[in-house]
């Protein structure tokens, strides 16, 4: 493989991550939840965000009380 190709193909890999800090995580976990989406429990556990950081962002009492089980 060449050069070129080779930096094209580690270019896409890094782009595909963002930096994400803690706060927008929380924040977006929180939206997710509410809107059901199944994304949110990836980012809760990967952050090992508690349950009061959620509705401290503004998730829905009852959206936590449903995903208990993968909080801490």
């Amino acid at each position: 493989m060449g050069k070129a190709k080779k930096r094209i193909i580690h270019k896409g890999k890094n782009l595909q991550f963002s930096s994400l800090s803690r706060d927008e995580a929380v924040k977006k976990a929180a939206k997710m939840l509410d809107s059901n989406d199944k994304e949110a429990y990836s980012l809760i556990t990967l952050f090992g965000f508690s349950a009061e950081e959620i509705l401290e962002a503004g998730a829905s009492y009852e959206a936590v009380k449903g995903a208990g089980s993968i909080f801490k």
